[in-house]
């Protein structure tokens, strides 16, 4: 799962800012808008930098087991996580976790629906996260993957998941398991759902 801040400058100038144009590389406030943009002094072209939305997904086999991740890749090189990454264009939300849990861990899944949308400002973005069945428990490392493997509830390593929203979506996806299908998908979690959560554990 992501956890990267995006670069603040483009590689290279949108088409729209064409030489001898030097490209968007000055911060200013737009008019008609109330926040800086990175912005072409030459031609006033904005180059807008919006949120990245990650897609992922709460996996599980037949017996309850739950696939996870442990990445080979930075932030967090080392540590467990969901198969989750950025969206690609042209591709749904559900097609995107799905791709991802193939890329990270070679898992074929089914989704059943959407489980959580966290929102992380600090590094802009938003998060959507998938409640999902595993259509086989033959799972392997993708190129972003260590190792993966289905573990029980008991059997998570606490201790070393990559990120906060891992633990929110596990805890979520524990506490709505036998509810069925009808609840509103979650969001960040009050101080008194983590208190709640960590008397899971």
């Amino acid at each position: 799962m992501p956890d990267e801040t995006p670069e603040d400058t483009p590689a290279t100038a949108s088409p729209s800012c064409a030489p001898p144009c030097g490209g968007p590389r000055v911060r200013a406030i737009p008019p008609g808008e109330d926040r800086e943009r990175l912005m072409c002094p030459d031609c006033g072209y904005i180059a807008y930098q919006n949120p990245l939305i990650v897609v992922g997904a709460v996996a599980t086999w037949e017996d309850g087991r739950i696939l996870l991740c442990r990445r080979a890749i930075e932030p967090r090189k080392g540590f467990w996580t969901l198969p989750a990454g950025f969206m690609e264009e042209r591709e749904s939300t559900r097609e995107g976790a799905a791709r991802e849990a193939w890329e990270e861990a070679r898992a074929r899944i089914g989704i059943d629906h959407l489980l959580a949308i966290y929102d992380i400002p600090r590094i802009s973005q938003v998060q959507m996260i998938f409640s999902a069945r595993l259509l086989s428990p033959d799972v392997a490392p993708g190129p972003e993957s260590l190792e993966v493997g289905l573990f029980a509830w008991e059997d998570i390593p606490w201790d070393e998941i990559a990120f906060p929203t891992v633990h929110w979506a596990l805890r979520e996806h524990r506490e709505r398991r036998d509810r069925g299908t009808d609840c509103a998908p979650a969001v960040n979690p009050t101080p008194e759902a983590l208190a709640r959560w960590e008397r899971m554990l």
